[in-house]
């Protein structure tokens, strides 16, 4: 659901993220990550180095350094089949393709990620206060998380399409 107030911080986001130079436009294109769902791997003490080897210049942007991709670039946006969106770093599920909706945004939204596989902490980069929230495995930024989306939980989690992976049912 988009108001006004939503629109405009929004478009104001899109813009002053592109002055700043990090947007970035990608086609959904993610190599195949060997490892990613291996459990022995110890997600919170990888090197900024190792991130540079596993993910894409565009995906490390995005979940490493906590950039933006171009709105309406991601593929993910038109998915509507059943399945899990998972975090594209390390595998780890997070939001449930029944919780996914149009938010008229530009990028993929969700109203409730799965329990526990999401952390939030306070972002003040566009001056405005706003809730980040990233992959609890690896800590990989996702996108931002709003209080304008529909019920039952009236959240917006507004992701990344790039830090995401689809596993239709």
């Amino acid at each position: 659901m988009l108001n006004r107030r939503s629109f405009a911080i929004t478009g104001v986001s899109v813009l002053a993220a592109g002055a700043l130079g990090q947007t970035i436009s990608y086609a959904h294109n993610h190599k195949n990550k060997d490892n990613a769902m291996n459990t022995n791997i110890d997600w919170e003490n990888i090197k900024k180095s190792e991130w540079k080897i596993r993910l894409s210049a565009q995906e490390f942007h995005v979940m490493r350094n906590e950039g933006t991709e171009r709105p309406f670039s991601s593929d993910l946006n038109g998915e509507k089949r059943e399945g899990i969106f998972v975090c594209a770093a390390c595998g780890l599920p997070l939001f449930e393709a029944t919780t996914k909706y149009e938010s008229g945004t530009g990028w993929p939204s969700f109203f409730k990620p799965i329990a526990g596989n999401v952390e939030t902490r306070r972002d003040f980069k566009m001056l405005i206060p706003r809730t980040e929230y990233h992959c609890k495995r690896c800590g990989s930024h996702q996108g931002h998380v709003f209080k304008d989306g529909p019920k039952p939980t009236g959240l917006r989690y507004c992701n990344n399409g790039i830090a995401l992976d689809f596993e239709p049912s």
